[in-house]
């Protein structure tokens, strides 16, 4: 007989098996899918660096077989010096929440536009750089007392954390942003996944009950640490929820697991593990109901409404020859794809002419417009999947280090509160 908890074991060891195919592929690349969205952040202070060397890294919400669990932001050492750290986010993509892993790299690069606070205000890092194989701390967004660290500087950053709180980009309620330049620069980058310290730290979490939104309400008694995997000694609690946790974030998978409609992988693309929808049933069939109406809602209808392609940048003078060659495919795959948004919307706008002349009724033009919402959204779903596996950086490319950053200013004495 199949019980609540082989269920749950059964989920555990998938989402477990998920976690380490993908921690071993693409850093970029996309984690478990749901259909509801996480909470908003919980404010709470940021613990005093233990030692120069760690860079911060962002509390999150993550997703398990109980449902949303906090992840508790902490100092970590990078894994190599030069390398910064570009938090992961939840976004919104077809219908579904989508978990877009963190990476490092020599370069930040896009997050969402979440405001996770303590320099990561959506866009780069305002927390300090590195110069010369040492890193410089803005004092502003970094907590610094006890420990003796000489490379600091104080550069203020303006704090809109406590307006906005949401932990999601796109969709009903999202943060609405999209990566510059500069950040798709980035993720053409080499990167370098979660370091092991860094999914144990997770892992832990994971088993900490008090650490899920369905208990602490959306505010952890542990929302920061010191030191990764420490969660006794020099922990922080959160001093307040971010807003108030929807019913449904606080739900655990369906027990629709065991007949084969939960979570499992797809062959969308080699980076993504796809959660099917369960069969929800009571309260949850109408969050669920809930959710599928913000989709229908907040997804495109027609070709037309599809937002236009982001200008896909040139190779520099020093880009080697692979890179030379993903560009110029890059180039060809958005015209590509232009073009067949083009016929589509022609297309559309053809159906609408014809079936204003016939004059059919509403029922014939409600499915029209259902078919052509299922058609735009077909489109965008393949464009993005072939986007997604032409972003992928070559294995072997040289890159020049990035430029020094200008030297540390000290003309704004003033101090401001540090991001939550």
């Amino acid at each position: 007989m199949i019980t609540k908890h082989s269920i749950r074991s059964i989920l555990a060891a998938f989402l477990a098996a998920a976690a380490l195919a993908l921690s071993v592929s693409s850093p970029a690349q996309v984690g478990v899918s749901i259909t509801v969205a996480p909470p908003p952040l919980p404010v709470y202070e940021q613990p005093e660096i233990p030692g120069p060397g760690y860079l911060w890294t962002p509390g999150y919400w993550a997703y398990g077989p109980e449902g949303y669990y906090w992840v508790p932001g902490t100092w970590v050492q990078p894994p190599s010096v030069g390398l910064l750290w570009t938090p992961g986010y939840w976004g919104w993509s077809a219908g579904l929440f989508v978990w877009n892993t963190g990476y490092w790299g020599p370069q930040v690069g896009f997050y969402g536009g979440v405001n996770y606070g303590f320099g990561y205000g959506g866009r780069g890092y305002e927390g300090g750089y590195w110069r010369d194989n040492q890193f410089y701390y803005n004092r502003e967004v970094t907590r610094i007392n006890n420990v003796h660290i000489t490379n600091v500087y104080n550069k203020t950053v303006v704090n809109n954390v406590t307006v906005q709180r949401v932990s999601y980009a796109g969709g009903p309620g999202g943060v609405s942003a999209r990566a510059s330049e500069q950040e798709q620069q980035a993720a053409r980058l080499q990167h370098v996944p979660p370091t092991a310290v860094q999914t144990q730290h997770r892992e832990s979490a994971a088993t900490h009950r008090e650490l899920l939104a369905s208990v602490n309400q959306g505010k952890p008694q542990i929302a920061a640490t010191a030191k990764p995997n420490d969660f006794s000694s020099h922990v922080v609690a959160a001093n307040r929820a971010g807003g108030p946790v929807p019913e449904a974030s606080k739900s655990a998978p369906s027990a629709a697991a065991h007949n084969g409609e939960g979570n499992r992988p797809t062959a969308a693309n080699t980076h993504s593990v796809e959660g099917n929808r369960p069969a929800p049933t009571g309260a949850s069939a109408h969050a669920a109901e809930a959710n599928q109406a913000a989709a229908a809602a907040a997804a495109p209808g027609h070709a037309r409404d599809l937002p236009k392609s982001a200008a896909v940048p040139a190779a520099n003078e020093r880009a080697s020859e692979e890179e030379r060659r993903q560009a110029q495919q890059n180039a060809a795959m958005q015209a590509r794809h232009d073009q067949e948004r083009e016929n589509l919307a022609k297309q559309q706008e053809q159906d609408h002419a014809k079936m204003s002349a016939q004059a059919k009724n509403s029922q014939a033009t409600a499915n029209m417009e259902r078919q052509h919402q299922q058609q735009t959204q077909e489109l965008q779903q393949r464009h993005a999947a072939e986007q997604q596996q032409h972003a992928r950086p070559p294995q072997q490319v040289a890159h020049t280090a990035p430029p020094p950053h200008p030297a540390p200013s000290a003309q704004h004495p003033e101090h401001q509160e540090a991001p939550h």
